[in-house]
């Protein structure tokens, strides 16, 4: 038994970012806690759950509307690690697997909200 979004790609891989940007704050200053740390894993958290919530009993447009919203939080997260790397808690190389974890995944989630009828 299994739920339908849970053979989607796109929340496959928004579930593996989640979990990254979990680890990833943890690495950031304690007064960040409430902070940086925070918005990088509501935002990065907010991918995954939008895409299975619009996917449930709702209609082209609704889905599209919340695969809308998981576009806008993996550009947060985008911001976060941008944030992240000017304020030194991160390296370079951090940044870069991770800003191109976000690039593909956006690019894959307005591929797949674009196939979605209205």
């Amino acid at each position: 038994m299994k739920f339908k979004f849970e053979d989607l790609l796109i929340w496959q891989r928004a579930m593996d970012l989640g979990d990254d940007m979990d680890r990833l704050a943890d690495l950031f200053p304690k007064k960040e806690m409430y902070n940086l740390s925070s918005q990088i894993r509501r935002a990065s958290d907010s991918i995954a759950l939008n895409i299975s919530e619009g996917s449930i009993l709702q209609s082209g447009p609704e889905y599209r509307k919340f695969l809308g919203y998981s576009i806008r939080s993996i550009a947060e997260v985008v911001t976060c690690l941008h944030k992240a790397k000017r304020r030194n808690y991160i390296e370079m190389d951090i940044f870069e697997k991770y800003y191109k974890d976000c690039f593909d995944l956006i690019n894959m989630t307005i591929a797949f909200r674009n196939k979605i009828k209205y």
